[in-house]
C-alpha cells in the first residue's frame, strides 16, 4: 500500500538496524546508550518532540554518541482518523527540533494522504522485526525471542526507550546485542 516506505534494507550485507521509539527518556535512554557503547553498536532513535523539548541535553547526547535520530511526531499522534493538516503540523513541530529526514509514524497508523504529503520531505522508516517490548503481558526473554531468530543483514528492529517498555528492554536488549555479535553482524545507524 505504501511503496515508498522502507521496511528493511535488502542490499545490506553485514549490518542490522536497531531502532528505538518514543524517547528520549532519562529513566531509560542513558542505559540504552551505555548498552550500545558496550557492544560498539550504533542505532537510530525515533524521538517524540515533547521528549526532545523536555530533555534537550539527552537528545544531544544521543547524537554526540554517534547515533542517528528520526522524527516520531511531537505528541505521538495516530494518523488514522486525524485530519492530514493537523497530523502534518504535529510532525513539522517535531521536525523543527529533531532536524532529520527520517520519520516513523506512531503506532504505524498513517493514512495514504498523510503518507503522500510526508513523503515529500521524509524517508518513512518502518520495520520488519518487532520486539513487542511494549506488551506488559510478555517477558523480556520473550521480547528477545521475538527478535533473535529474525536477525539478518538489513533487518530493521524496533525497541522503545520508554518507561513503559523498560522492564522488557532491560532484559531483551543485551540478549539481542549479544546475538547480533554471535552472527558476526554490525549494528548500524540509518542514513539516507
Amino acid at each position: 500500500m505504501f511503496p515508498s516506505f522502507i521496511w528493511n534494507f535488502p542490499e545490506e550485507e553485514e549490518g542490522v538496524f536497531l531502532t528505538f521509539d518514543d524517547g528520549p527518556r532519562p529513566e531509560v535512554t542513558p542505559w540504552v546508550l551505555d548498552q550500545l557503547d558496550k557492544y560498539n553498536a550504533k542505532a537510530t532513535f525515533f524521538c517524540i518532540g515533547k521528549n526532545v523539548e523536555m530533555f534537550p541535553e539527552l537528545f544531544e547526547e544521543v547524537k554526540r554518541r554517534g547515533h542517528a535520530v528520526g522524527n516520531h511526531s511531537y505528541s505521538h499522534v495516530k494518523g488514522w482518523g486525524m485530519e492530514t493538516g493537523d497530523y502534518v503540523r504535529d510532525i513539522d513541530i517535531a521536525g523543527d527540533m529533531i532536524r532529520s529526514n527520517l520519520f516513523r509514524p506512531p503506532y504505524a497508523r498513517i493514512g495514504p494522504n498523510q503518507a503522500r504529503v510526508l513523503s515529500e520531505r521524509y524517508h518513512t522508516i518502518m520495520w520488519n522485526v518487532l520486539s513487542r517490548d511494549y506488551n506488559r503481558r510478555i517477558s523480556g526473554k520473550t521480547c528477545a525471542r521475538n527478535v533473535i531468530p529474525y536477525i539478518e543483514p538489513g533487518a530493521v528492529i524496533v525497541f522503545h526507550d520508554s518507561v513503559k517498555c523498560a522492564k522488557n528492554l532491560w532484559v531483551a536488549l543485551p540478549l539481542v546485542l549479544e546475538a547480533i555479535g554471535k552472527k558476526n553482524l554490525v549494528c548500524k545507524r540509518i542514513e539516507l
